[in-house]
């Protein structure tokens, strides 16, 4: 997985199957540190609530 893109749905889903884990320091999927950026439809010079998104770009680092 070098990018994946996912709802927030998804996301939670994730999560609560232990997909990904959050260790407090950084979130790891599959043995890797990831990042998870949310993506807005608006103008992203507006702040938005990381929480709020639709979806969601898991990157590896």
């Amino acid at each position: 997985m070098e990018e994946l893109i996912v709802s927030k749905e998804e996301l939670v889903q994730m999560f609560e199957k232990e997909e990904i884990q959050d260790t407090g320091r950084g979130w790891i999927m599959e043995g890797k540190q990831i990042e998870i950026i949310a993506l807005h439809d608006i103008d992203p010079k507006f702040l938005q609530d990381v929480t709020n998104a639709k979806f969601y770009k898991l990157i590896k680092r």
